[in-house]
């Protein structure tokens, strides 16, 4: 679905909408990240404020409705965003933070049902069929989750309720902020017809200049356009999936996902990177960052990738399995290190890197397979041990050696300059 928001059309009939034949509910967090990160900064709330680094390379994560209001969108360069919105505050993330009140959350929707289908983490469709004879109908429902989420979270959430997950989703964002919009069977075609063609699932800038040309410019059009004619512009799977939707037709079913499918962590360099010692601290930082939430969140994983994006923009992922699960910091570091070293990118430029690891299982389900040359207390003991310690002194006070500043490290390459080590 094209990421613009349209206003809700008028109601059809007075009164509170029928929503008997609206199984679906769309959950949608009202600027999720930005609102948790209000969390800790009461004094912020009412005011534009911004996620995301601070560097100029840096780009929006999300932005409050204040900061929105002047242009600010989520992906957008911050040096942009901070000219449209010149008096916004700028906040830095807090992944840690957002993944527990993302699951917090979840298990507030799987509380309701266990037909819970995650698109992210602050998204989800729901099935409420049975639920109905419990908590009561649709709506009762969406207001349930509302008030039990904004109580135990303190965070708002939108929800679409219709009979199909297109039309859900698409009356979630027409809810925003912190709404619900109930689309009644009855209705669905005259909702439908009203909008634009960028509301359809699936047209975007290029397929929207499309019919434009034919001459369609509402869901109207499309819908009163045979078929055919749809499928000889947009090609046979195109035409009659717009077809279809235009209609409301849309009979995929709510698949229940998994709470945590990876842990990842990647970071852009304030300046394009191309010593290859440096960018290995980086992995090693970045493998120390995502095995610590590993065992945090109690995870182990099997799939190890890297992530290398050049200066050019251009992004490559290199991935390797383990033969068993883990959550320790070393084997997840040679990893990457050894899917690096295979690229063979010797003085290559690089803007970021990144390390995830997927396939994830509990820990406690999880073989712990021991290295042939592990003393008794081996890197496993390791990392436990540094976790206790950073819960109780703080995330700096230990780390790896190869980490500690130097005079190479902590030489701060200018502008138009690289990042590396001695010369």
């Amino acid at each position: 679905m094209s990421r613009r928001q349209y206003s809700a059309p008028a109601p059809a009939t007075a009164g509170p909408p029928d929503d008997s034949g609206c199984p679906i509910l769309h959950v949608d967090m009202d600027a999720f990240y930005a609102s948790v990160s209000l969390l800790d900064h009461p004094e912020l709330v009412g005011t534009p404020v911004i996620v995301g680094g601070a560097g100029t390379r840096s780009v929006v994560l999300s932005a409050t409705y204040e900061a929105r209001a002047s242009g600010v969108t989520s992906a957008m360069p911050m040096s942009r965003a901070l000219r449209l919105c010149p008096t916004a505050t700028v906040l830095p993330p807090q992944h840690d933070r957002y993944a527990a009140v993302s699951k917090a959350v979840f298990a507030t929707f799987r509380s309701v049902t266990p037909l819970v289908e995650g698109l992210s983490l602050d998204e989800a469709f729901l099935d409420v069929s049975g639920a109905r004879r419990l908590l009561g109908p649709p709506t009762t429902i969406a207001e349930l989750i509302r008030a039990q989420v904004l109580d135990e979270q303190g965070v708002t959430c939108s929800v679409g309720i219709a009979p199909t997950k297109f039309v859900a989703k698409l009356a979630s964002g027409m809810a925003k902020p912190d709404g619900v919009l109930v689309v009644p069977a009855a209705d669905v075609v005259s909702f439908l017809h009203q909008l634009p063609v960028g509301a359809l699932w699936g047209v975007g800038e290029k397929t929207e200049e499309a019919l434009t040309r034919l001459g369609l410019r509402t869901v109207a059009d499309i819908a009163h356009t045979p078929r055919a004619t749809l499928q000889r512009a947009l090609g046979d799977v195109g035409g009659a999936h717009l077809h279809d939707l235009s209609w409301g037709r849309d009979p995929r079913r709510v698949e229940p996902t998994r709470e945590e499918k990876s842990v990842g962590a990647d970071e852009t360099f304030p300046y394009d990177v191309d010593d290859p010692d440096y960018i290995r601290r980086e992995l090693l930082r970045l493998s120390d960052k995502v095995a610590g939430r590993l065992r945090a969140a109690g995870l182990s994983g099997r799939t190890v990738t890297l992530k290398v994006r050049f200066a050019d923009f251009t992004t490559i992922t290199r991935a390797r399995t383990l033969r068993e699960p883990t959550d320790v910091s070393r084997e997840i570091f040679t990893t990457v290190s050894d899917l690096y070293a295979a690229l063979g990118l010797q003085r290559a430029r690089l803007r970021l890197v990144g390390v995830r690891v997927s396939s994830v299982v509990e820990t406690s389900q999880a073989p712990i397979q021991g290295l042939l040359d592990e003393p008794e207390f081996g890197w496993r003991d390791a990392d436990r041990a540094i976790d206790r310690a950073q819960a109780r002194f703080g995330k700096e006070s230990v780390t790896s050696a190869s980490l500690l500043p130097s005079r190479a490290t902590r030489r701060t390459p200018g502008p138009g300059q690289h990042a590396s080590g001695p010369s």
